[in-house]
């Protein structure tokens, strides 16, 4: 899933001198945004539910949807539930166009500098926590998503991070050593769980940090 909002930690890095075989991307907090306050505001006029209630509900039930469990669908009918509400049919097809548009912003920096890495032969991969629908609506409007030699997300893969299985199920898909692969995340708890794997980790805070990382 998109990671919940909590607090960012300093900046860490992590990555080994030598050059990575492949440079393994979060998608969320690196390439694209975190929700804006408008999106979020949007989502919560269309609940007309008021925080913070709505957000404890909104995140208590994302991972089960991020990692294909549930549906867009389902998953705001376990919303309502929690809420103690209902949301009809309507109301359901208007919260999910507005979580979609909530997170559909991008940093035009970093995806500059993942064009980059694929024009110069650099091998990338996206491991990312997202639900269906927005997986779908980036492949759909995001042709550099392209470039990535393998896209994991959450949702296909029935894992999420920091989940130790989305850690081995990339393992696999690259078929390269973890100390081979350079895993970029905003999220400390996400670099920590790879880094168990054996993968090397750079805790994500500005392009020019992460370029530095390189």
């Amino acid at each position: 899933m998109p990671d919940s909002p909590e607090s960012h930690v300093s900046y860490v890095s992590h990555a080994s001198p030598a050059s990575p075989d492949v440079v393994l991307f979060d998608l969320f907090g690196v390439i694209a945004r975190h929700q804006s306050a408008e999106g979020k505001g949007r989502i919560a006029r269309a609940a007309g539910v008021a925080a913070p209630a709505f957000w404890d509900a909104y995140w208590a039930r994302r991972q089960p949807y991020d990692q294909g469990v549930l549906t867009g669908p389902a998953y705001w009918r376990q919303v309502a539930d929690t809420l103690a509400t209902r949301f009809d049919e309507h109301r359901i097809a208007g919260l999910i166009e507005a979580d979609v548009a909530s997170w559909s912003a991008v940093d035009e920096v970093m995806v500059a500098l993942v064009e980059e890495l694929a024009a110069a032969g650099r091998r990338i991969a996206l491991l990312s926590n997202i639900p269906d629908e927005l997986a779908t609506y980036y492949e759909e409007h995001h042709a550099w998503l392209k470039h990535f030699s393998v896209r994991a997300f959450s949702c296909r893969i029935g894992h999420a991070k920091p989940d130790p299985g989305a850690y081995d199920w990339r393992l696999t898909a690259l078929r390269t050593e973890p100390d081979r692969i350079l895993f970029v995340d905003d999220r400390e708890e996400n670099i920590r769980a790879a880094e168990t794997a054996g993968i090397r980790g750079h805790l994500f805070t500005t392009p020019e940090r992460f370029r530095g990382a390189l």
